[in-house]
């Protein structure tokens, strides 16, 4: 059978055998709960601080400012409802853009249905904000700006450091969701003067069901989760240890080796790019070329159905993504890339690429001669 090639590392990262390897005592033998006051209850306790210590190092921030939730979703929703509702007196209305990630936009529409007013900024046709647009919105009822980091489907990175001045600047709080850039950029939440950040540890080679969220000191924020008193009283639940232990790991691990990583998968993209498009006529790269995750790459083939791409490379054990999403059998294009002005039936052709630590220039030799086939093959039917 033909060896499996993974490009889509910003859908998922396969577990590292070393955060499996750290995460093993914590599912089999260390199963205590850290609530309680006997060791082994105690000894799950000083893995979770431990773990809290490397995630607070890793982004620059203290061990406190960090709390463990499910995944980037639910970080997502703990940092913005968190904050708008804990805020409500002060104002209404939250400021993002059009290109964020479902979970802060559907968290957005939830807090409509509330009562709060919310802007969904412009993009150009790289993904940027535009920062006046970003200051003209602002009010007197403003309350939180939310703009991620990184964007999952066409690579661009903010000017995050120029969004948090005009932020602090109006005495408003500023989230970011940081899924997408952990791993792949340094985040520095003190440079970045962030108020609050979403992470989610799947996409950094470590477990699912486990992320956590950055809310600065001093930032009021409401709990989501009644129950016991974890997290400092912030999110109900007893802790999932194993992950919380994985996830620690992982960021240990992508600090170590953050900047060979971006190196090489630069180097693996710039070459992806470079083959198709002298080998490939009618393509259109999406997003910038220069502030881009150093991995990711998102290509418009003309004529071309993204599905249709997807599945036939599929058949030739090759993973990648259409940047659509589907519901019912119903595809729709990107709302990423419809926002960035690109028409909706080139909007359908989209292939995004994510490279990750464990693929090499044969691994994408074969998916550039698979690529050229398929297309030729499709535009040809």
């Amino acid at each position: 059978m033909e060896k499996l090639r993974y490009f889509d590392h910003a859908a998922t990262t396969k577990l590292d055998e070393e955060v499996y390897i750290a995460m093993l005592p914590y599912i089999l033998e260390n199963y205590g709960n850290p609530s309680s006051i006997y060791s082994l209850g105690k000894l799950n306790k000083e893995a979770i601080n431990i773990s809290r210590m490397k995630i607070a190092n890793s982004i620059n921030c203290k061990p406190d400012e960090i709390y463990f939730t499910s995944g980037g979703s639910e970080s997502d929703n703990f940092c913005i409802k968190g904050i708008a509702l804990a805020n409500r007196r002060k104002g209404n209305h939250i400021i993002t853009s059009k290109i964020e990630h479902p979970a802060v936009l559907n968290t957005c529409k939830s807090l409509e249905k509330m009562g709060y007013r919310v802007t969904y900024l412009n993009v150009d046709s790289k993904g940027f904000i535009d920062l006046n647009q970003l200051e003209r919105s602002i009010n007197r009822n403003t309350i939180l700006i939310s703009i991620m980091l990184a964007n999952n489907e066409i690579g661009t990175i903010q000017k995050m450091e120029q969004i948090s001045k005009i932020s602090k600047r109006y005495g408003i709080y500023l989230h970011s969701d940081c899924v997408q850039a952990i791993g792949n950029i340094k985040v520095d939440v003190r440079k970045l003067n962030l108020d609050a950040i979403s992470v989610s540890g799947h996409k950094f080679y470590g477990p699912k069901g486990i992320g956590f969220a950055y809310i600065k000191e001093g930032v009021s924020f409401f709990s989501l989760i009644d129950g016991g008193h974890q997290e400092r009283d912030r999110r109900a639940g007893t802790e999932n240890v194993s992950g919380i232990v994985g996830i620690g790991k992982a960021i240990e691990i992508a600090d170590k080796n953050l900047n060979s990583n971006s190196i090489k998968l630069k180097n693996l993209r710039n070459y992806y790019l470079a083959n198709i498009a002298n080998n490939i006529p009618e393509i259109k790269v999406n997003g910038d070329l220069e502030d881009r995750l150093p991995g990711n790459i998102n290509i418009c083939f003309k004529g071309v159905n993204g599905s249709d791409l997807v599945q036939e490379l599929d058949k030739r054990r090759i993973c990648a993504s259409s940047g659509s999403a589907c519901s019912s059998g119903f595809i729709n294009p990107s709302h990423v890339l419809l926002a960035i002005g690109v028409n909706e039936r080139l909007a359908r052709s989209s292939l995004r690429v994510t490279f990750g630590k464990e693929n090499d220039v044969d691994d994408v030799k074969y998916l550039v001669i698979s690529l050229i086939d398929i297309v030729n093959g499709l535009r040809k039917a």
